[in-house]
C-alpha cells in the first residue's frame, strides 16, 4: 500500500483570512473524503497559507507520508501566503462541488 489515506485535521490557528478560515471549516464536513492526490494538494496549499514556505527537514526516506506532505508543502515555495489561501479557497470550492 502507498501511502496511506490522509486525514483531514484540525487547525487551530486562525489565518486572519475569513474566506481562508471559512473554507479550512467547510473542507471537514465534505460528504465524501478526497483522495490522496487532494488531500496532498490541500494540505500543501494550507501550510503555504498559513506558514509560509516549507521551514522544516524533509522526512526520512522511511516516513512514505510525512515526506509525501513535506513534498506537497515544498511545491508550493515562493507563492505568497495570499495566493495559496485564494487557491486553497478555490480547491476547496471546486472539491464541495464535486463530493458534497
Amino acid at each position: 500500500q502507498s501511502t496511506s489515506a490522509l486525514t483531514i485535521t484540525n487547525h487551530p490557528k486562525m489565518s486572519g483570512n475569513a474566506d481562508f478560515d471559512a473554507a479550512a471549516e467547510k473542507v471537514k464536513g465534505l460528504t465524501t473524503q478526497p483522495g490522496n492526490d487532494e488531500l496532498l494538494k490541500l494540505y500543501g496549499l494550507y501550510k503555504q497559507g498559513t506558514v509560509g514556505d516549507c521551514n522544516t527537514d524533509r522526512p526520512g526516506f522511511m516516513d512514505l507520508k510525512g515526506k509525501a506532505k513535506w513534498d506537497a508543502w515544498n511545491g508550493n515555495k515562493g507563492q505568497t501566503k495570499e495566493g495559496a489561501q485564494a487557491a486553497y479557497i478555490a480547491l476547496v470550492n471546486e472539491l464541495v462541488a464535486k463530493l458534497g
